[in-house]
């Protein structure tokens, strides 16, 4: 009996003594990996020719602004992460809860309606009116390349002529204006389309977030390379007009489908695309459609979707915002994965664009400067570089909080444009959650480095998520169940339903 309990734990320690090797050799191959990728970055960075340093300047320059965005090749977070077993037994677990949400659904049409409802009718309405939907992403997509780009190409070439060499100003500030009108027609189009067409939730989601991507790009474009027009001067002996610092075509044409919102004439490439790792994401992108689907069809459809007055009492909210703390997070989880990370990166890879860093680990944050610096890079980048960076050299470093609440505000302002148009009613709660409690809350947790500070900001997060979640959602069904506040589309388009509803004589009962 001895001899056979001495086998047993000797198996058991070889068995320990080989994971510790496993988990030692992984650790080592990863740090290897790390290094050599740093040193084949700093490589590159420091033979790269002149031209090409545009992306990969110093961090600071000698005049005291501030840094330079710099791409790198790198992977995304959960990229690397997801190489760690326990990281990708985390993956498992919401692979898991997917399974369970269909499943659940299922067996709930099968025990009540005695059938198996797989029409996904949800998803069908909320994204109707298809064919439209793309016809209006290639008219804003080519009104982009054969009306910005070519007159950007005539303001910068003509700058020689004689009517601008005599009045510069008027000369620059007519492009100017007739900039702003694209950009003002830019924004006029989709929305009478999206009004012409009645287009469901989804559908206007989509057309609104590509409407904002590329008056981003087209500011970005423009913003870069004006500077650069605006400070060239011919050497002596003058130069041709080919010679202004104009992009190439194919430069612009690459910027406008890449992953990015900062305009650069190179970026950092992959050597090959992976054509099974573009198909994998992509396939990633439909299931958080589909876990999207069954958040919504179980937690919030049944929950909201016979909304009366009796709902707008304080004991029904404060229920509703508990109930819809956790699916509400769950539903902000499978946003980001699916848009930040995996629509992002099958682009990424289809471009062979290198720098995947679209977020950080912000689940970490401990301040909300930090999270919100690192829930969406893309985004962070642009109002960096092109909103923080030009407040802060008009106004000077003084005045550094104005320009952080003007990157607030005009962030507030497009998730707040981007929500009241796919809804079709102002409601203005994100808003008033972003540039006001967001905003102060930087500075209540400015600088805190404990992790209670996380789970603040964690309870912060389910808290705010549920509040939106629950005022959104019956304010939806309020506008579908209670009549109109005002014969004027405008009045009512602005006045909240479901805070009157119980007051409006035509009410549902």
């Amino acid at each position: 009996m001895g001899s056979i309990q001495k086998k047993l734990e000797l198996s058991r320690l070889r068995e320990k003594i080989h994971h510790t090797r496993n988990d030692l050799l992984h650790d080592l191959n990863r740090n290897v990996d790390d290094f050599v990728q740093d040193v084949l970055s700093q490589v590159e960075q420091s033979i790269a020719p002149p031209s090409d340093l545009s992306w990969s300047s110093p961090a600071r320059e000698k005049d005291g602004s501030l840094p330079d965005k710099v791409f790198v090749c790198r992977n995304s977070v959960l990229t690397d992460l997801f190489e760690i077993d326990h990281i990708r037994t985390i993956y498992n677990i919401f692979s898991a809860i997917l399974i369970v949400f269909a499943m659940n659904t299922l067996l709930h049409d099968l025990m009540e309606y005695g059938r198996i409802d797989l029409k996904f009718e949800l998803i069908r309405w909320a994204f109707g009116h298809f064919p439209i939907v793309m016809s209006t992403w290639v008219c804003m997509k080519l009104s982009t390349v054969l009306i910005l780009y070519p007159a950007f190409c005539r303001w910068a070439t003509q700058r020689s002529g004689w009517f601008a060499r005599s009045s510069p100003r008027v000369y620059n500030l007519s492009w100017t204006f007739a900039y702003v009108m694209f950009q003002v027609a830019f924004l006029i189009f989709p929305l009478r389309v999206i009004s012409i067409y009645h287009l469901p939730l989804a559908s206007t989601l989509a057309i609104t977030m590509e409407q904002a991507r590329l008056i981003m790009k087209a500011h970005a474009f423009v913003r870069e390379n004006a500077t650069k027009v605006l400070h060239f001067k011919p050497k002596s002996g003058g130069r041709e007009s080919s010679e202004v610092p104009i992009p190439a075509f194919s430069h612009y044409l690459y910027f406008l489908f890449a992953p990015t919102l900062v305009y650069r004439d190179s970026y950092p490439r992959s050597p090959a695309c992976r054509w099974d790792y573009v198909f994998t994401n992509l396939a990633q992108v439909v299931a958080c459609l589909l876990y999207t689907y069954y958040i919504f069809i179980r937690f919030c459809v049944p929950v909201f979707k016979n909304f009366t007055e009796d709902h707008v009492t304080s004991k029904r909210i404060i229920l509703s915002v508990f109930s819809c703390m956790l699916p509400g997070t769950l539903a902000l989880f499978v946003g980001f994965f699916a848009i930040l990370h995996s629509w992002l990166n099958a682009f990424a890879e289809m471009l062979r664009f290198g720098d995947r860093l679209f977020y950080k680990d912000w689940w970490n944050s401990t301040s909300f400067a930090n999270y919100y610096r690192t829930w969406n890079v893309v985004v962070h980048d642009w109002l960096y570089t092109y909103v923080y960076k030009d407040v802060y050299w008009l106004l000077g470093r003084e005045q550094r909080s104005v320009a952080m609440f003007t990157v607030f505000l005009i962030s507030a302002m497009f998730h707040e444009y981007i929500l009241a148009v796919s809804f079709g009613f102002c409601y203005p709660v994100l808003f008033i959650m972003f540039a006001g409690g967001g905003f102060s809350f930087i500075f209540l947790t400015n600088k805190r480095k404990q992790r209670t500070w996380n789970i603040f900001m964690w309870v912060s997060l389910f808290t705010g998520n549920g509040i939106l979640m629950t005022l959104y959602s019956m304010e939806w069904y309020a506008r579908e169940n209670c009549p109109p506040f005002s014969d004027s589309r405008i009045v009512d388009y602005f006045v909240p339903r479901s805070w009157i509803c119980r007051i409006l004589p035509d009410a549902l009962p």
